[in-house]
């Protein structure tokens, strides 16, 4: 469905002369007293403090639900004095409920201001707060679960936890899934975890703050683990730095990201993985990226099976007798597939000391004595094996250097090359391609070809990934004619199969928004393969983005609100209103059509979709940090949060009013110029009612409200990644420059999550098949 010029004109009118209407009704209220005050003492001489609201012969009181001994009450500046211990979060509620009334009394159409119902609105307020306060703090409904089997999650690289809450909207027969653990490195991700998961929805599920690439991890993962099994893991490691053969041309500080991802696949051996990317992973060096990440997923190994694979290449060499030399390298090499990390050095170190010992007999055979202690191309072999036999002191230096670079911002300056030149040079493919180099540089006689060919061929295969020397054998066991024995044995072997990742749409699942991600899902060989997530919705019946926001749309310049609020579509969009009120339909869940029983998305996304499961969770709430989020005294609680607006000052309001008006930025550029109002930002995106959003980023003002003159609050970009509203996104809302590389703010966690819907999706087609 297509909507006409709907003349944003006079949506910008409209919103001029709410405006207007406001800064009047803000004149009126002046005349209001909203005051605190003490109450007659309890029987244990405690004085409950009382809200009072004074206007003419008016007056209305409210009970806040605190109490204080007197000489601890501050009247003239009605505020609890530091004689109290809990003098920070009275203090904090009182000023938000005296705050909160006020904008009310502002805002609020003249039939609510009636004095029951400003009574009635007060209470609902103190009683937000009440309810959140009392009681234990694991409120999950243990009947609920009575009779159902429970899948167990975790999820990695967690951010605000999209995968998290979309596997919790899922539930398929008597199968629902268990969030065991969601791990990030960043604090505010650990913060809205636990807010959301442990305060609020009562589970008891872990948070693991901790880099993923610390030799540790695997074992704090473990440990918080505590002895559960895993079914299912999700995350989304970034691969994009990712270069041919394994090589990393950028230095990224994510490079090791998606390696150490599949290091926690292969100790948890979950059923099955979901690992999310960017669209572009696909065609990055012609598609040979993706090649390389499946091959990385295929190498993955079942150690029980694995004594097969060591006892063929055992029996290949006693056949093959002429490459025994290389067979027993490979076999060597597989070796490290089984190892620890403690024996995996000491493997390591052997491989490494035999070959070393080959060159070691070869030297007097090609160079005389004085020469094998001056050649620079006999020390550069030498030297060589010592810095390959030092592989994880190496990556240490690396992984250092690698963060210091990216703190420092080296890019695009004369510094970055000689950086990335020493990275490329500790690398074990590099100190391999220069011993290469000098054996041929010394050009010895061609009698021991053979020989320096398996050294270098032996140092080759030190470096092999798991497929690569499945690869390498193949040449030896067609020369054996054992072609068959041997792909039967990688099938027992290959502990996950997928044949090809694909683009996931995210409104093709019911999400408001054409956001592109790429999906590999591994599937454990004694589990069904899954090849697709099939749409909830056809692309007729896609939700838009007047149907997210259009029930927001009562926030103005430099506001904030925790209220829900009445739009008055009619008044808003005049003669459009029926082309607008034409877009609301009623949905399931999931997002398809359903005029008969269904919701609105706006209305799915106050009531939430959590399936009743969390019948007994409390309010939403928003803290700033760990210290208010342990006191739930200091919890700021209200039906709204993250719905907050920038303060823009009159050229920016223009600017967007002339971009709104024009309906494109680049339309609008002459007109901005000629006004004297351009702007160096590269781009600004005009909201589309009748059709998706683009893909959501982290910049807020990026994008124009498509019937306002402002950029998006947090809780509008969450709407549009399909979050729940009781969803808060917790700590700072915004942060820039440097401080960029270290936090992540609410915007961040938004605009860097899953959307919840797709998740959803995901985790539903996994519960139709996992045994």
């Amino acid at each position: 469905m297509t909507i006409p010029d709907t003349k944003p004109v006079r949506y910008l009118q409209k919103w001029r002369l709410s405006v207007n209407l406001s800064v009047s009704v803000k004149m009126s209220v002046t005349m209001l007293n909203v005051k605190f005050y003490l109450d007659k003492a309890d029987k244990s001489k405690q004085f409950p403090i009382h809200l009072v609201l004074r206007k003419k012969d008016v007056q209305i009181k409210v009970a806040t639900g605190e109490k204080i001994k007197r000489k601890d009450w501050d009247n003239k500046n009605q505020c609890v004095k530091e004689s109290e211990y809990r003098h920070k979060s009275i203090n904090k509620f009182l000023t938000f409920l005296k705050h909160e009334v006020e904008k009310h009394l502002e805002t609020a159409p003249p039939n609510q201001l009636t004095d029951k119902k400003i009574k009635d609105k007060i209470q609902s307020l103190v009683n937000s707060r009440k309810s959140n306060t009392e009681g234990n703090i694991v409120c999950e409904n243990t009947e609920y679960y009575e009779g159902k089997e429970r899948i167990t999650l975790v999820d990695l690289f967690a951010g605000a936890g999209g995968f998290s809450e979309g596997f919790l909207q899922a539930e398929y027969g008597n199968k629902l899934y268990d969030f065991l653990l969601g791990s990030d490195i960043n604090e505010n991700c650990e913060l809205t975890h636990l807010a959301r998961y442990n305060y609020q929805l009562g589970m008891d599920a872990e948070f693991l703050r901790q880099d993923i690439t610390e030799p540790d991890f695997l074992d704090d993962l473990i440990k918080k683990l505590k002895g559960k099994t895993v079914d299912v893991v999700c995350g989304g490691p970034p691969c994009q730095s990712f270069s041919l053969a394994g090589k990393r041309k950028k230095f990224d500080k994510k490079d090791d990201l998606f390696a150490h991802y599949l290091k926690v696949i292969r100790q948890l051996r979950p059923k099955y993985f979901v690992m999310e990317n960017v669209k572009g992973i696909l065609t990055k060096e012609e598609g040979r990226i993706q090649e390389m990440i499946i091959q990385e997923i295929r190498s993955i190994v079942d150690l029980n099976e694995f004594n097969q694979l060591i006892q063929f290449i055992a029996d290949l060499k006693k056949v093959e007798k002429e490459d025994s030399f290389i067979l027993e390298c490979y076999n060597l090499r597989l070796q490290f597939e089984s190892a620890t990390d403690k024996n995996l050095e000491a493997l390591k170190e052997k491989y490494l000391q035999n070959i070393e010992n080959s060159f070691r007999v070869l030297t007097p055979k090609i160079v005389d004595y004085k020469t094998s202690k001056t050649d620079k191309d006999i020390i550069t072999i030498r030297h060589g094996f010592n810095l390959l036999k030092r592989t994880s002191e190496l990556a240490y230096i690396r992984k250092k250097v690698i963060n210091e670079k990216a703190f420092c911002d080296i890019d695009s300056d004369y510094f970055v090359e000689d950086f990335d030149n020493f990275l490329t040079a500790i690398e074990a493919e590099t100190i391999v391609d220069k011993i290469n180099m000098s054996f041929k540089r010394l050009k010895p006689s061609k009698e021991y070809a053979v020989e320096i060919s398996e050294i270098i061929k032996a140092l080759e295969i030190s470096t092999y990934s798991f497929d690569e020397c499945m690869d390498g054998l193949k040449t030896f066991v067609k020369k054996a004619n054992r072609e068959k024995q041997f792909e039967e044995i990688l099938s027992h072997i290959r502990l996950y199969n997928i044949e090809a990742p694909f683009v996931a749409l995210a409104s093709n699942y019911g999400v408001p928004q054409n956001r592109e991600r790429v999906l590999f899902i591994g599937c454990r060989k004694d589990q069904k393969l899954i090849k697709e997530v099939p749409p909830t919705v056809s692309e007729k019946e896609r939700v838009t983005v007047f149907e997210a926001l259009y029930d927001l749309d009562f926030v103005g310049n430099d506001d904030e609100k925790f209220n829900y609020e009445q739009v008055n579509l009619k008044e808003k969009y005049n003669g459009s209103y029926n082309k607008m009120v034409s877009l609301l339909r009623k949905r399931s869940l999931d997002g398809k059509v359903d005029e008969r029983g269904g919701l609105t998305f706006a209305e799915w996304s106050k009531r939430g979709r959590l399936n009743g499961r969390f019948a007994n969770a409390k309010n939403p709430f928003y803290v700033r940090n760990f210290e208010e989020l342990q006191s739930a005294l200091t919890h700021v609680v209200a039906p709204l949060h993250n719905h907050k607006t920038s303060k823009q000052n009159g050229d920016v309001l223009k600017r967007l009013e002339i971009i709104l008006e024009t309906g494109d930025y680049d339309e609008a550029k002459k007109k901005l110029k000629k006004i004297g109002l351009d702007s160096e930002k590269r781009n600004y995106n005009v909201l589309k009612p009748d059709s998706q959003s683009p893909t959501v980023m982290t910049i807020p003002d990026d994008y124009i409200h498509f019937s306002s003159p402002r950029a998006l609050t947090v809780r509008e970009m969450a709407r549009l990644q399909s979050f729940d509203d009781s969803f808060v996104f917790q700590g700072k809302r915004s942060t820039g420059g440097n401080k960029r590389k270290l936090e992540v703010p609410q915007f961040t966690l938004v605009g860097n999550a899953v959307p919840p819907l797709m998740a959803r999706a995901v985790a539903l087609e996994i519960l139709k098949v996992i045994k």
